[in-house]
């Protein structure tokens, strides 16, 4: 049987790597990439991916022919091809099989100067062929826990009857402060790239009760940290009738449930990116608490420079999420530094009914949110105190006169997430495609 038509068979079973063990001393066919390859003369031993994993193919002169074994042994890095073969396991195989090669087809042959060779490269380097870069199989893993961690929000949030509402992405007026707005040219007049699609989905909340959003947010803060991209992902749960400790319950049930469901499904891709996954097996309600007025008499004495109303930094955040091996939630944020619609504390007029949950490791804030103001009064008075322009808040306003509830809701940044879950360095590896201050390509 020749190659070309062993290769084309239809009889032959398609499969991928994720899935190899299934068909364990069994024919299949294998669709991907030259990842690396060693040759003995003899035989070629390449190492092929397919976005799912990376298995040793293994090729002889008597299964493929010297013409095959030549063509094998100087394939570059990168050439697409398909290879079809009977799967082994073999524990000392990455992955724990090994495919004997019969027959393979070289779908395209890579040019021979791929730029991420299998050494060392700077990250600036990295970051300037991101393209290629996800091709590697660390960047796979990290990717792929970001889908798992995305698909185990939407799992959770569903399962509690919330319905995904899709929030606008070009908005008239300021959600989260006019110091971070990316302003942008609406036909004949101006929008911003949403900073939050929390008051849409305020509005959504009145209309079905339980919604959440998924989608870009963007921040034009000019940070360089660790922590901080201009354009990141978030999902917006948003409640009516849900109070603040009821907030802070469900968050801390819909993290749980969200690192549980990546523990089971991303393990491999956890241990193959260095992650412990017992770390995160801790992970369980309930959660730390604190007030802002704990966290900064604990700060003060740890050695801090911080007085009573000042936001909290990168390092504050950090210094607190050490102090536990759990997320911690500090609570009850002075009014002045936080936005405009966050309710006021019913007992101490100077302090909000929100909170920021932060992860453990020094990772920082994960989430924020808190209760919103029912109050149309209150809020008109918010809005005057922040000096925004009460026209581009009448429709969030008419939500408090027509049948207003008590109503909360957080936001949960997806890259911080999953540079915590993942224990990475830098939140830039968690984006497929990282927009920084300094960085808007490829």
């Amino acid at each position: 049987m020749t190659r070309a038509r062993l290769v084309d068979d239809p009889a032959v079973k398609d499969c991928t790597i994720s899935e190899i063990s299934r068909f364990n001393e069994d024919l299949c066919r294998i669709k991907g990439w030259v990842y690396n390859k060693r040759s003995s003369g003899k035989i070629v031993f390449v190492i092929v991916r397919d976005g799912t994993g990376l298995i040793q193919a293994v090729a002889s002169r008597e299964d493929v022919g010297d013409e095959g074994v030549k063509l094998l042994d100087r394939l570059p890095q990168e050439s697409s091809i398909v290879v079809v073969g009977k799967v082994r396991e073999d524990k000392r195989a990455p992955g724990g099989y090994e495919i004997h090669l019969l027959d393979f087809r070289v779908v395209d042959e890579a040019d021979p100067d791929y730029p991420i060779t299998l050494k060392e490269h700077g990250v600036d380097f990295l970051l300037d062929h991101r393209h290629l870069w996800i091709r590697t199989p660390r960047q796979r893993a990290i990717l792929t826990v970001r889908a798992r961690f995305m698909a185990a929000c939407r799992e959770f949030l569903d399962k509690q009857g919330f319905i995904e509402v899709s929030a606008p992405i070009l908005t008239p007026s300021v959600c989260e402060g006019t110091t971070t707005l990316f302003e942008t040219r609406y036909f004949e007049d101006k929008a911003y790239l949403s900073q939050s699609g929390q008051l849409y989905m305020e509005a959504a909340a009145m209309a079905l009760g339980r919604v959440y959003c998924f989608g870009p947010t963007f921040r034009a803060e000019k940070s360089k940290t660790r922590r901080h991209l201009a354009e990141f992902w978030m999902v917006e749960p948003e409640a009516a009738y849900m109070e603040f400790e009821d907030l802070l319950k469900f968050e801390e049930a819909m993290v749980s449930y969200v690192v549980a469901r990546v523990l089971e499904t991303c393990e491999k891709e956890l241990r193959e990116i260095g992650r412990d996954p017992e770390v995160l097996a801790k992970i369980v309600p309930p959660f730390p608490r604190m007030t802002y007025d704990e966290a900064v008499k604990a700060l003060q004495e740890k050695g801090y420079e911080i007085a009573w109303g000042d936001d909290f930094g990168a390092p504050h955040e950090s210094e607190i999420s050490l102090m536990w091996d759990k997320p911690v939630f500090v609570t009850h944020y002075p009014k002045a530094i936080k936005a405009f619609y966050m309710q006021p504390d019913p007992s101490r007029d100077d302090v909000v009914l929100g909170a920021d949950l932060l992860a453990p490791e020094g990772y920082g804030e994960i989430t924020g949110g808190g209760q919103r103001i029912h109050d149309f009064d209150l809020l008109m008075d918010r809005i005057r105190e922040h000096k925004l322009p009460v026209e581009d808040y009448q429709w969030y306003l008419d939500l408090r006169k027509y049948g207003s509830v008590p109503h909360s809701g957080f936001g949960m940044g997806i890259e911080r997430a999953v540079a915590w879950i993942c224990g990475l360095e830098h939140v830039r590896e968690t984006a497929p495609f990282p927009r920084m201050l300094t960085r808007m390509r490829p």
